[in-house]
């Protein structure tokens, strides 16, 4: 995996759970309101606006965070959606938020959104796979090897077998292939709350 790839990935690891939350209502009703968990629209604003997107113009996470045009364009819509929510949020509590006329807009762009993101992290991770596999193959027969799976050679005698590929490279590629896809199951450790807002950007009172 690339440098540029790693980036990527570590970026998405943050951004597509955020996105997923905003898309899932039971979850902000069951976790944003309760002042005893961490994670609050405050977060959410954060990883969309600052920390690892911009929401507002996220034509410039293209390749950094977002993997497609079509990503940008809907990641702006969400912005535009959130933006518009916000403006009927004089006190800017979640629960405000969540009451605005303009929220169900959030989570149906969200939605559509997320799964879009997921889609195409699959579909990267189901390539780094196939590329990862005719890598180590190509890598065996340079070493004289058999394939996994391969009929003996001719010359070989009857009590021999193929010689199936290294159990190093085999590991080294599980492990870099569970590393490319970590970002489809983890969630991002939890965070300090207070970020300053990103250059440009005016945070309405309350959040910081």
């Amino acid at each position: 995996m690339t440098e540029d790839s790693q980036r990527l990935a570590n970026f998405r690891v943050n951004l597509v759970p955020a996105v997923l939350a905003l898309a899932n209502p039971p979850w902000q009703q069951a976790v944003w309101l309760d002042p005893s968990t961490f994670e609050n629209l405050d977060h959410i604003f954060h990883v969309l606006f600052d920390d690892f997107c911009d929401a507002d113009q996220p034509e410039q996470y293209l390749g950094i965070s977002l993997r497609t045009d079509e990503e940008v364009t809907l990641m702006r819509q969400l912005g535009s959606a959130l933006n518009a929510a916000d403006a009927e949020a004089p006190n800017d509590t979640d629960q405000e938020y969540l009451q605005a006329t303009t929220w169900p807009e959030v989570v149906a762009v969200a939605g559509r959104l997320a799964q879009v993101m997921v889609s195409n992290d699959l579909s990267e991770l189901v390539a780094l796979h196939s590329t990862e596999s005719v890598e180590t193959a190509t890598a065996t027969e340079a070493d004289g090897q058999a394939p996994a799976g391969s009929a003996p050679d001719e010359h070989q005698n009857a009590g021999e077998t193929a010689v199936s590929p290294g159990q190093g490279a085999s590991a080294a590629t599980t492990q870099e292939c569970h590393t490319a896809g970590g970002f489809f199951c983890t969630r991002p450790e939890r965070r300090l709350a207070h970020r300053r807002p990103a250059v440009g950007r005016t945070w309405p009172s309350g959040r910081s």
